[in-house]
């Protein structure tokens, strides 16, 4: 790769009435590479992509087989997104990055204040907007720039243990109340409902995400932090009343212990993504036919507010060579229905393509969830998540805080509003340190 020039480091921002409304204040990325040629015709070319994708490889020999002038090499520098970011930070600074990376929805700001994506509306990007999910489209804009190209989300809704459900006459919580009176029975019963997890932070977004909160906004270049907002305080209060009340755990999701008590039935119910579905396959197998999938809960009964846990785009780094080929890989390989098939196969999550779910592997009645077309639960939440939810430029630390904060608070040394408003100093501060100018909501 061509090391990246300092000369195309400029100033990108943001203005409230753009459609993603972000402003990243005094850092940014150029709209254009110095770097960037067209490739001529029958020259071969291979194009460098780091991800952490399980099965991502099939899809991507699909792609060399189809192409053989544009081959792609995947590389996994890393078996988890977090150590990979670091690699990406670093390579970048080296001037050596990869032509195209993995980057999730929420890292997509982190990185253009390292002025690391590449504008990719300069090399056709737009034109293809029609073909994904809307509010996932809105996640990639930034200043009328497209920095990534969607592939996958992770739209919210509620796994519950349907035989246990209906042993104890309970019927799916649908609003918020609800959840706390079948947490009163349940308890009753010898289970518990869920755990609250304070280790997860982009749980612990998603519904705060799906109360309204918004904990990143900007007028003109300045970013507004409301994340010890009204609604997330609404939201803190509630899961502390169950926490305090003892109906729910409060052990980590997605570990060794949480996946004992799903096998178990001692947790007979999951607010989560739609890629939890396999990990309910994949750690409790005894409980095939036990499941059922339901929209969240609500805060207002009749309402129908979603939210979204994790998804992750395909983006282009600054100083790649041959941007517009690798915007067609990205594009083919996150709508194509083949490359979709053995996504979906390998497990990345929901698809961003409008035409992703339909007639797809997901839509189709499962036996591990009672013969129920559960995904279609989650094609009516992919619908209803709230587009005005933005991400700030430093959510790495931020999902610490939170892990921080909250297991103090849930230790009994503080309450969980009190803990969500040092989160936000903390916050602040950290955007403070990068130069950025900052103001509470």
């Amino acid at each position: 790769m061509t090391e990246v020039s300092t000369s195309r480091r400029t100033l990108l921002t943001a203005s409230a009435a753009t459609a993603a409304g972000l402003t990243l204040g005094a850092c940014g990325s150029e709209d254009k590479s110095d770097t960037a040629t067209e490739r001529k015709p029958g020259e071969k070319i291979t194009l460098m992509f780091w991800t952490w994708v399980p099965g991502i490889e099939k899809a991507v020999a699909l792609w060399n087989k189809k192409n053989p002038d544009v081959q792609v090499k995947v590389e996994k520098v890393s078996p988890t997104n977090s150590a990979q970011y670091a690699k990406m930070h670093a390579a970048l600074k080296a001037g050596n990055p990869p032509d195209l990376a993995q980057v999730e929805y929420q890292n997509i700001a982190e990185f253009l204040l390292d002025k690391g994506l590449l504008n990719l509306a300069d090399h056709g990007a737009a034109e293809y907007r029609s073909k994904f999910v809307g509010w996932q489209w809105e996640q990639v804009v930034y200043d009328g720039g497209v920095y990534a190209i969607p592939q996958a989300s992770g739209p919210m809704g509620m796994f519950y243990r349907h035989d246990l459900f209906r042993k104890w006459d309970i019927e799916p919580p649908a609003t918020w109340d609800d959840y706390e009176t079948a947490a009163k029975q349940i308890r009753k019963s010898g289970a518990y409902i869920g755990t609250f997890p304070a280790s997860s932070g982009g749980w612990i977004a998603s519904v705060a995400w799906q109360a309204g909160a918004q904990w990143f906004r900007t007028e003109g270049e300045k970013w507004i932090v409301g994340i010890d907002g009204e609604a997330t305080r609404k939201v803190l209060t509630f899961w502390e009343g169950l926490v305090r009340g003892k109906l729910v755990k409060t052990i980590p999701v997605t570990q060794s212990a949480w996946y004992a008590d799903i096998q178990s039935g001692d947790i007979v119910n999951w607010i989560g993504a739609q890629w939890g579905d396999a990990l309910i396959k994949g750690n409790a197998p005894d409980t095939a036919g036990k499941w059922r999938a339901a929209p969240m809960p609500q805060w207002e009964r009749g309402a129908d507010a979603s939210s979204n846990w994790g998804g992750s785009t395909t983006a282009v780094f600054t100083g790649a060579e041959h941007p517009k080929d690798a915007v067609d890989f990205a594009v083919w390989l996150n709508t194509d229905p083949e490359s979709i098939d053995l996504l979906i196969k390998g497990g990345y999550g929901w698809p961003a393509a409008k035409q992703g779910f339909q007639g797809s592997s997901l839509d189709e009645a499962s036996e591990f969830f009672d013969g129920q077309r559960y995904n279609e639960v989650f094609a009516a939440s992919d619908k209803a998540v709230d587009t005005s939810w933005k991400w700030g430029p430093t959510t790495v630390p931020m999902f610490q805080h939170l892990t921080d904060e909250l297991t103090e608070a849930m230790n009994g040394n503080a309450s969980f509003t009190d803990a969500i408003g040092k989160v936000q100093k903390l916050v602040m501060d950290d955007m403070k340190e990068k130069g950025l100018k900052v103001e509470a909501a």
